[in-house]
């Protein structure tokens, strides 16, 4: 990843602008066993206590590596909780990524998130209808497919 994803500009820029990068070898004595790291890269999304939300591994070129952060940054914001940031984060993904592999799962935490705040099963049923549009191939639509049933 330090020849092409890590030194790409716009990786750098959103990694310096969000994150806080440590680099850790696999075999550090203490936090390779902690982190159950195998493989590298290993990329974990952790919050200020060291508690594990997000985790990558192997090589993600840069137009996928953004995404990935993105989706960890929501899921760790998800089950903070708070689900406007998470939103955030996901909705990012589908406006500036939406050819990632990981769209459809943004498509699908933005909808569940937007259903716990308000509770109005319109968020379920467009997480169903835009996965159907969008990503009919996704096993992510599958999982939605209860949602089409709540349809009048």
């Amino acid at each position: 990843m330090n020849a092409v994803a890590f030194p790409d500009p716009a990786v750098v820029d959103f990694v310096s602008n969000n994150l806080i990068p440590l680099r850790i070898p696999a075999d550090d004595p203490e936090l390779g066993p902690r982190y159950k790291v195998k493989w590298t890269p290993t990329l974990l999304l952790l919050d200020a206590d060291g508690v594990e939300y997000y985790r990558t591994l192997g090589f993600y070129p840069p137009e996928e590596l953004i995404p990935s952060l993105l989706m960890g940054m929501g899921k760790a914001s998800f089950n903070q909780p708070d689900r406007p940031t998470a939103c955030r984060c996901f909705e990012k993904i589908l406006a500036n990524y939406p050819t990632s592999s990981l769209a459809p799962e943004a498509v699908y935490l933005n909808g569940v998130s937007r259903y716990i705040e308000t509770r109005d099963v319109v968020n379920l049923i467009s997480i169903y209808d835009r996965l159907a549009a969008d990503y009919p191939d996704s096993r992510w639509l599958t999982r939605a497919d209860p949602y089409r049933l709540l349809k009048k």
